[in-house]
């Protein structure tokens, strides 16, 4: 067996939130992943879909970003853009 190449190993301590809510169109039960390693955005991961996307307030921005990385409807996208833009 050949040695395994490592781009990186490395251990952090990071901050989670889970947050649940209910918008008009979907529920979300997501965890929101604060750490150093993304740059001050943070790692969005929604618990039902099992996706996840780096998000930051440029993300938010981004036409059509959050409709791909959740495969969301563009008015399921808009709650959750609409939450994660108090976040970020």
């Amino acid at each position: 067996m050949s040695e395994r190449f490592y781009l990186y190993d490395e251990v952090e301590d990071t901050r989670t939130r889970f947050v649940s809510f209910m918008g008009e169109h979907q529920r979300f039960d997501l965890a929101i992943v604060t750490s150093s390693r993304y740059y001050g955005k943070q790692l969005v991961l929604d618990i039902q879909s099992s996706r996840f996307a780096i998000i930051g307030s440029d993300d938010l921005e981004e036409p059509g970003y959050i409709e791909h990385a959740y495969n969301l409807s563009a008015e399921e996208a808009e709650e959750l853009r609409s939450f994660l833009s108090e976040l970020v």
